[in-house]
């Protein structure tokens, strides 16, 4: 009886405990992307074996061709004919010219061995290579076939895991000016998507200026793709990007004496989540380069030449700034990447990009942030 009585006490106990606490959702993890530069291998001698690969989750290359409205390679010799040293290698063993497959594709192939969890896309376009897109648009399904059979070449098939579309600027003004209306992107990303089927990465660049942003539909071109990279960066002091006047060409939020209030990542972000974007979809971009003047002469710099030769004296909406008596540069620090990653994650963004991996410093000090 006694016994009896005890259990029953036992069963009240745990019945008044009510239900286990629901699992605390856990965040998504952000995409950390990064494009390499076909031409990097040249005056910046950045080679694939100096990619920190451990800290990306996708790599984009930059840039094939668009010629005659179809995807067509770009630097051969860079790309798969250049033969790369034993020291320069990132197995320890150099090219020899039996090889199939040379240059940095070549190398690409050896990193995704070594790194099997990295996805690899090969990106199309870019700011002098996107007069090609007009033709492209009037044949989507014609420049879908054509990128998939460069992708499917015997020499490096299996090697890209899908396609990144850098139309700079749909149905807007580049270099060119682009008429095929604002639904021109999201034809070709369909058409892409249905060619290469769901399993394929495809990513789109996004601009971060809004009224490029709003004379093509980029809610439509989000159904079809992984993710829109926004181009958050050269707000100022880039050619076409507004006033010559000294501003920091990345601000993250809007400051007192802006030239223009909308250049920045957050009007951008806003922008694009307000047209229909969904947020998981999104993905900010970083520069690792700093923009400077020195009186009313524009400059570029990497931000591993910049951070010894100007290193920074102050932030300025989100980024930093570099006064060095004539010269004032604008970039990124570890600590505004900082800035910004934070912010992608409280906006429940896709990730992050960053804009070229060759400005980094040797020891990855960017990319380090920028993963977390």
């Amino acid at each position: 009886m006694r016994f009896r009585s005890a259990f029953l006490i036992l069963i009240l106990l745990l019945a008044g405990c009510g239900e286990p606490p629901a699992p605390v959702p856990q965040p998504q993890p952000l995409v950390v992307a990064g494009y390499l530069t076909e031409w990097s291998v040249y005056g910046h001698d950045f080679r694939v074996k100096d990619l920190a690969a451990e800290r990306l989750t996708h790599l984009t290359y930059a840039f094939g061709r668009v010629t005659g409205g179809r995807c067509a390679m770009g630097d051969a010799w860079a790309a798969h004919r250049r033969m790369v040293s034993a020291a320069d290698s990132v197995d320890g063993v150099g090219d020899t010219a039996a090889d199939p497959l040379r240059g940095t594709f070549g190398q690409l192939r050896k990193l995704k061995k070594q790194h099997p969890g990295i996805r690899l896309l090969w990106s199309f376009g870019g700011w002098t290579g996107s007069a090609g897109f007009t033709e492209a648009a009037k044949d989507p399904a014609g420049f879908a076939a054509s990128c998939r059979q460069l992708l499917a070449d015997p020499r490096w098939a299996g090697l890209f895991d899908g396609i990144d579309v850098d139309w700079e600027y749909p149905n807007a003004c580049g270099t060119t000016c682009d008429g095929s209306g604002p639904a021109a992107l999201a034809g070709m990303l369909s058409a892409l998507r249905a060619e290469l089927g769901p399993g394929a990465l495809i990513s789109a660049a996004a601009p971060g200026d809004l009224g490029r942003l709003r004379a093509t539909d980029y809610a439509a071109a989000a159904r079809h793709v992984d993710w829109l990279g926004a181009m958050t960066y050269d707000y100022f002091g880039a050619a076409g990007s507004g006033p010559g006047t000294a501003a920091p060409h990345s601000p993250l939020e809007p400051y007192p004496g802006i030239p223009r209030e909308t250049a920045t990542t957050s009007a951008t972000v806003d922008e694009l989540l307000r047209a229909g974007v969904p947020a998981g979809k999104l993905l900010i971009g970083v520069g690792f380069y700093g923009r400077g003047w020195t009186g009313t002469a524009r400059g570029l710099e990497d931000y591993r030449v910049l951070v010894g030769r100007c290193p920074p004296t102050g932030t300025l909406g989100g980024t930093a700034y570099a006064d060095c008596g004539d010269q004032w540069w604008s970039y990124d620090t570890p600590e505004t990447v900082g800035v910004k990653v934070a912010y992608a994650r409280k906006r429940e963004l896709g990730g992050l990009f960053a804009w070229e991996l060759s400005g980094d410093t040797h020891d990855g000090a960017l990319l380090r942030a920028l993963s977390g």
